[in-house]
């Protein structure tokens, strides 16, 4: 018996072991498979912008190749900063420039051989020829040395210390800061580039937009907090208010109330007092583990019956569902990912820029963006099918706390 219960513990130990010397050996095997093409043109891109932004060696590791980009990310990068940089230095170069370099003459096996071992990626020649007479451009100054200021420095090490903690997949949001920061030097009208950074940053949903906010980028966020308080005449009958307005739940009771084109009178939801028709705003709200909705509401938005609450309807909304599926409610609705169900949110609205987006609040991350251009009021929405824990909008003036190691250093 006790050779039995022995061997029982000894084979899986066994199996672990094989398994554990079989990943190693796929993770040497791994490291030592070389980049594509675009990884490396990405990589030199990077050494390029990091010799004109000397005083910051951010991007030192994207050279010693320790940060590795999917071929796809790289291929999304290169055609939108092509298209970015041609249209600012159109008129600084001839588009007979833009012309791929075409192969050396060969024969039709030889051609097609070429073709195969890039992988597909001849096709990115006209944006690569962009990006780089670009960069040598730059490099062919008597005076090439950049200084992109202090809050770009500050961006930089910020998004590098979290890079190396992992909160961060790449250092692609690195190199997009310090092209902007280049490109702002050239242009006549400055700007402010991290705020920059971040709206371009959010327009786009397919690369991992911005995960990690940076903690200047953050506090100018929260600059805009507002002291958001719920509309009784708008909130579902079903729904308890407390009595600062602040917090929200579904009663256990059906209550009567006046009928209003102003109130929800299906789905379980409440707008803010406060309507917007154009700057920056910010709110924060404790949300429940199971079912909530935050968002805005058009001023146009039907809110009677149980109609769906979505782009299409005149609403721009989160919405978590059964405590784990989190989706954009864009048609079709939009799933983000389960490991970041968060409790604490935060909404900013941008109007002018015409984004509506939504953070962490814990982890200070951008979970989604809704981009439009708005034309009309916009109110605050809340919804809640919970009625234990209270849907709660926080005060303006509370923050999560830095994430700085040690003495906080941007405050």
């Amino acid at each position: 018996m006790m050779k039995d219960c022995l061997q029982f513990l000894i084979e899986p130990a066994k199996k672990l072991k094989i398994r554990l010397k079989e990943s190693r050996k796929r993770v040497r095997h791994e490291k030592k498979e070389a980049p594509v093409e675009s990884q490396l043109f990405i990589m030199e891109l990077a050494r390029e912008l990091n010799k004109i932004c000397q005083r910051s060696g951010v991007l030192g590791h994207i050279w010693t190749g320790e940060d590795i980009w999917p071929a796809s990310v790289c291929r999304d990068f290169m055609v939108e900063w092509a298209a970015v940089l041609e249209e600012r230095v159109q008129s600084r170069i001839s588009p007979y420039d833009y012309q791929y370099e075409k192969p050396e003459k060969k024969d039709w096996k030889g051609h097609l051989l070429c073709m195969l071992e890039a992988g597909g990626e001849a096709d990115m020649g006209p944006y690569k020829r962009i990006i780089m007479d670009w960069t040598w451009g730059i490099k062919s100054r008597p005076q090439p040395t950049v200084w992109p200021g202090e809050p770009v420095l500050m961006m930089l090490d910020d998004l590098e210390f979290q890079w190396k903690r992992g909160r961060l997949a790449n250092l692609l949001p690195a190199v997009e800061l310090v092209m902007l920061a280049v490109l702002n030097a050239d242009s006549p009208v400055k700007e402010d580039v991290t705020k920059q950074w971040l709206v371009r940053r959010q327009r786009c949903q397919k690369t991992d937009a911005a995960r990690y906010i940076p903690h200047s980028v953050w506090n100018w966020i929260c600059d805009a907090a507002e002291d958001v308080t719920l509309d009784l005449g708008s909130a579902n009958p079903d729904l308890l208010i407390s009595s600062d307005q602040k917090r929200m739940r579904c009663g256990l009771e059906h209550r009567v109330a006046p009928r209003s084109p102003r109130r929800f009178d299906g789905w379980w939801c409440a707008v803010a007092q406060e309507g917007y028709t154009s700057g920056r705003h910010y709110w924060e709200v404790e949300v429940g583990e199971r079912d909530w909705r935050l968002g805005v509401a058009k001023a146009s938005a039907a809110r009677r019956g149980f109609r769906s609450l979505n782009a299409d309807t005149g609403y721009l909304s989160l919405r978590l569902e059964r405590g784990a599926d989190l989706k954009a409610l864009t048609v079709p609705a939009t799933l983000l990912t389960k490991s970041a169900v968060p409790r604490k949110v935060g909404v900013y609205l941008d109007y002018e820029q015409g984004q509506l987006s939504f953070y962490d609040v814990e982890r200070r991350s951008h979970l989604y963006t809704f981009n439009e251009k708005f034309s009309e009021e916009l109110y605050p929405v809340f919804g809640t099918v919970e009625v234990v824990k209270d849907l709660v909008i926080r005060p303006p003036n509370v923050r999560h706390p830095c994430l700085c190691p040690g003495p906080c250093l941007w405050n």
